[in-house]
């Protein structure tokens, strides 16, 4: 019943009030991040959601449009500000995901939506996060965040899908908010995370080149049909 009906229910109904309540935060941030980013306000991005299904994610804007003499958008380390900094380490960015909550394409716990890059690459038994509703925050996240490796990362996936509950839920909200306060796992600093799943398979020769192109195209080709 908690998977199917009650975990819904509270999402919807705890989303629409962390908005409301939340509005003043949204918007003062909204106005900073087009102060310091400029526009537009928000990032957009296509990631798998529930069955694999697209949807754009939205988060605060946390890097500037700055580009070199010729046009080409600047490497990102020099394109993230001390805002954009401070909004990844708190992870403010996150809150405009509380939309994706309200219209049932995230839920507040869950795997991490990914990069439909990154899951074009995912094996039969790693595809099973994906019977679950992408959340703000799950059971990598409270265990590491992005310091944790690919594999690892999966594993606690896994475990969530495999144990989902109230009490589960409750555990990861607790451990996600110790997590946040001590800003533990902010950044990837060259680990696992800093790069692309499939990158990382062909970088520890798990994948061939052939079959990572061929990955890439399939994502390439997927998002095409993205509206």
């Amino acid at each position: 019943m908690y998977k199917h009906f009650f975990k819904r229910f509270f999402d919807t109904v705890i989303a629409l009030i962390a908005i409301i309540i939340l509005s003043p935060v949204l918007l003062i941030l909204s106005i900073l991040v087009l102060l310091f980013m400029g526009w537009p306000i928000l990032f957009k991005q296509p990631r798998p959601g529930y069955k694999n299904k697209i949807f754009n994610m939205y988060k605060f804007r946390t890097m500037t449009n700055k580009k070199d003499k010729d046009g080409n958008l600047l490497p990102d380390d020099q394109r993230l500000p001390a805002f954009g900094k401070f909004l990844r380490s708190t992870s403010l960015d996150e809150l405009p995901e509380l939309f994706c909550i309200i219209t049932q394409k995230m839920s507040f716990i869950g795997p991490r939506p990914m990069l439909v890059r990154d899951m074009v690459f995912f094996d039969k038994d790693t595809l099973r996060r994906q019977n679950v509703m992408p959340g703000l925050t799950g059971w990598a996240q409270a265990n590491g965040r992005n310091s944790i490796s690919w594999d690892d990362r999966f594993k606690h996936d896994l475990y969530y899908v495999d144990h989902l509950s109230f009490a589960m839920d409750l555990k990861v909200i607790f451990l996600t908010i110790k997590t946040v306060l001590k800003r533990e796992g902010i950044g990837e600093d060259g680990g696992d995370l800093s790069i692309d799943y499939g990158d990382y398979l062909l970088k520890h020769k798990r994948v061939t080149k052939k079959e990572y192109e061929k990955k890439q195209q399939e994502a390439k080709d997927l998002l095409k049909k993205v509206k």
